[in-house]
């Protein structure tokens, strides 16, 4: 059978059985299981399980013992599972939103969808469900009473982006930034940027429109020949906000908005005023009132260890442990210092995935650090051991946890920020 029609038969089997799974351990009863391989597994071996478990159906790529009418056999699960999403997606006449970035992409899509939803019945990316994975699933949750959907792209190459794209067919799209993340695989900044603006590219081929920060004089350049552009900013744009306040959650004041003229969020750090502008774009552009578009903000908190802010004891903890990069890396330690407060210490841990820029960048970091004064600081893991300091090491997220709660702090306030992998959060666990 051919690939086309294949998707056909398996798009009327999902219109029956409307949730797919990749993962036993999620399976619920009626799911259609993909049977997914990694470098290590062979995902077709779980395919009598995932029925055992009550799966409607397997979808495998290899050849297995069993026998059953509900075994599918495609010649790749992975791209059997892309191309069920975009059949979906070709049957729904929605709005999808797509974003990106090097930084706040996940918090401004909570932010935008937060927003969406007080008017639309709005689909969004689960958790940082972003990858080539994520992205499908994301799409066949999507349900026939959606009135819009906001999918979350991440990405460490370039063409990434471009291929999500090629399933997702956004019609909106958003770039948050484009900082230095994933150097290794886009090949520096510049790759970054041309990485990211693959989504730029599909909205100027295709048509649409695109959010954009008019304060990024990058983003300006990469967006050029796209007619549609809703600009946001400090200075210029169809939304214009500042900062009023951020010590430490922020507070910012919207131009000529009546009833948006002061939004206090339960953020931390000014570095989030990019996110929040952007959602009151896309809310006003969507038709969502001032009222449900501040309510929505404003009630917004922030968990998964990005940028929360944790009361413990006496103790003041913003714990931005979800993921780091230089750009973001140093955002967080200014922002840290601008904080009146007194007591400051700062657990940093490496970041990942610079490539020859990692020595570099960590250097840079321990430079930005001395300008200011702490109590303590604490560098973990990454290339931090290779640069030479005056702070305190440690190997592991697991050695800081053990120094830290030998110390018994009182009063003082921390802030807690490194690489995924390092899970900075075990140190107050």
């Amino acid at each position: 059978m051919e690939i086309a029609n294949q998707i056909k038969e398996l798009y009327k089997l999902f219109l029956q059985y409307p949730t797919v799974q990749t993962d036993t351990r999620k399976l619920q009863k009626g799911d259609i299981f993909f049977a997914l391989s990694g470098p290590n597994f062979n995902g077709s071996d779980f395919a009598i399980m995932a029925l055992e478990m009550g799966a409607s159906h397997a979808i495998i790529d290899k050849d297995i013992d069993t026998i059953s009418e509900k075994i599918i056999k495609v010649p790749d699960t992975l791209l059997a599972l892309q191309q069920l999403a975009k059949y979906h997606r070709q049957q729904l006449n929605i709005p999808v939103l797509a974003i990106t970035g090097s930084n706040g992409k996940t918090t401004t899509k909570e932010l935008v969808s937060n927003v969406l939803a007080t008017t639309l019945i709005t689909y969004t990316t689960q958790g940082n469900l972003n990858n080539h994975i994520g992205v499908p699933l994301t799409l066949l949750s999507i349900k026939p009473d959606a009135e819009i959907a906001v999918i979350e792209m991440g990405a460490n190459h370039q063409q990434e982006i471009a291929g999500y794209c090629e399933y997702t067919l956004p019609t909106h799209a958003l770039i948050t930034n484009c900082g230095k993340a994933h150097l290794e695989g886009f090949g520096g900044v510049e790759g970054v940027r041309k990485g990211k603006g693959e989504l730029y590219d599909f909205i100027r081929e295709n048509g649409g429109t695109v959010f954009i920060d008019w304060d990024y004089e990058y983003l300006q350049s990469i967006s050029a020949g796209i007619k549609d552009l809703v600009k946001y900013g400090t200075v210029e744009g169809d939304i214009i906000g500042n900062i009023i306040a951020s010590n430490p959650f922020l507070q910012v004041s919207i131009k000529n908005e009546q009833g948006l003229s002061s939004i206090s969020t339960q953020l931390v750090g000014d570095y989030n005023l990019p996110n929040v502008l952007c959602a009151v774009a896309v809310g006003k552009y969507f038709k969502v009132s001032n009222d449900k578009i501040k309510y929505a903000i404003e009630n917004y908190t922030p968990t998964n260890s990005r940028s929360q802010m944790i009361e413990k004891d006496t103790n003041s903890i913003i714990l931005d442990a979800y993921n780091a990069n230089p750009t973001s890396m140093k955002a967080a330690i200014e922002n840290f210092a601008k904080l009146e407060a007194e007591n400051k210490i700062i657990f940093i841990g490496g970041m990942m995935e610079l490539g020859d820029e990692s020595l570099a960048e960590h250097e840079s970091i321990i430079n930005l650090i001395k300008k200011y004064t702490w109590d303590k600081v604490i560098l973990v893991g990454g290339d931090f051991y290779k640069v030479n300091h005056p702070f305190m090491y440690f190997n592991s997220s697991s050695e800081a946890k053990e120094w830290f709660t030998n110390q018994h702090f009182t009063n003082t306030h921390f802030l807690i920020k490194g690489s995924r992998s390092m899970q900075m959060e075990k140190i107050i666990q």
